[in-house]
């Protein structure tokens, strides 16, 4: 991975103290700040490495509670728009964020946290496009989903992912790339 993203001519920061811990699934980039979940595996040592490493950007931690990560229960479904599940320690955590945050988001609330975690894209040609839950595997949410029109949603199977703790985000690594790189 690291020599990928060093091909891609994308900077790379080490985190070198061994005290800190950051999980990809616990930090959420909403393309204004970032919120980092502090859980079993993110501590505050973790997000203020985070910090130093983005120093343009704000960056808040949010307790997680009764849940792996913070992307167990929200993540970004476009541009200023967080889907975020419908259990209590969801609801709880959104308020937090909403309480830190400057900015104004809206919220796509879904029935079942897992199916909160989904990969927004803006592709050029495509435009907004978000993979989410399938309907098999969670009805009453991909039916929110569908309300989404300006998105192509492309519904993905997270049932193999979901017997080791994964979801469709720790399956992603999206880079901004200009067309000519």
């Amino acid at each position: 991975m690291k020599a990928a993203l060093t091909e891609l001519g994308l900077s790379i920061v080490e985190m070198t103290d061994e005290s800190a811990t950051l999980d990809g699934g616990d930090v959420l980039f909403t393309g204004r700040e970032f919120f980092v979940g502090l859980s079993k595996r993110t501590n505050q040592r973790g997000a203020e490495i985070l910090a130093d490493a983005f120093k343009d950007y704000a960056v808040s931690t949010i307790p997680v509670q009764d849940r792996l990560h913070l992307k167990s229960f929200c993540s970004m479904a476009g541009p200023g728009l967080i889907a975020i599940g419908s259990s209590e320690a969801a609801q709880k955590a959104l308020k937090i964020m909403q309480q830190m945050s400057d900015h104004k988001y809206d919220k796509l609330t879904l029935p079942d946290d897992l199916a909160a975690n989904c990969v927004y894209m803006n592709l050029p040609g495509k435009g907004h496009v978000l993979l989410h839950c399938t309907p098999e595997e969670f009805p009453e949410s991909a039916k929110v989903f569908e309300k989404l029109k300006d998105h192509m949603l492309i519904p993905v199977s997270n049932q193999e992912k979901v017997k080791v703790d994964g979801a469709l985000t720790c399956c992603s690594v999206l880079i901004n790339r200009k067309k000519n790189i």
